[in-house]
């Protein structure tokens, strides 16, 4: 199946669409969204990215990230993902919008102005094994740590993202 992406400006207005691995590969600029899931101790989720994604597998990385679909509410893509990647739901509060450039591996780039959404779970995780190759709870100073010794076992937006606030925000 295709799937597409929305193509923005630097103010995340839609200018078009494109096939999303065309985009990555023409390093185009897209809509996004990336979800960080808290427990009730402040510990957030990572996920271990499988191995059978196309850009970045293996690596470690916040919760869930994707794309809209065109007509799609980022709001929307944010819980239909979660639910998708960790079959779970939850309330998501969106608590910001980012844009980053990063090369991906495999001739793939990152173009993304990203909508980031929020929020605490306290209950068990279901990863599809398609998506997650394992999941951690790890506080975010000790995310933080592990990144300044092995940069490389981190997504690129997932280091970026530990440099904002919102990545020790409460949910509440």
């Amino acid at each position: 199946m295709r799937e597409e992406v929305v193509l923005v400006d630097e103010q995340d207005r839609p200018l078009g669409r494109a096939d999303k691995l065309d985009a990555h590969a023409r390093n185009l600029r897209h809509r996004a969204i990336s979800v960080l899931i808290f427990d009730p101790a402040g510990r957030m989720l990572m996920q271990r990215r499988s191995a059978a994604k196309y850009h970045s597998a293996g690596l470690w990385s916040n919760a869930c990230c994707s794309h809209p679909r065109p007509a799609e509410a980022a709001a929307a893509a944010a819980s239909r993902r979660l639910e998708e990647e960790l079959g779970f739901a939850c309330p998501l509060r969106h608590v910001g919008r980012t844009a980053y450039q990063a090369e991906v591996g495999n001739g793939l780039c990152e173009n993304e102005v990203v909508h980031v959404f929020v929020g605490e779970h306290r209950g068990e995780v279901h990863p599809d094994p398609d998506e997650v190759a394992d999941i951690a709870w790890r506080r975010p100073s000790e995310i933080r740590a592990g990144m300044a010794e092995q940069a490389g076992r981190y997504t690129p937006w997932f280091r970026l993202y530990s440099q904002a606030d919102w990545f020790d925000a409460p949910t509440r």
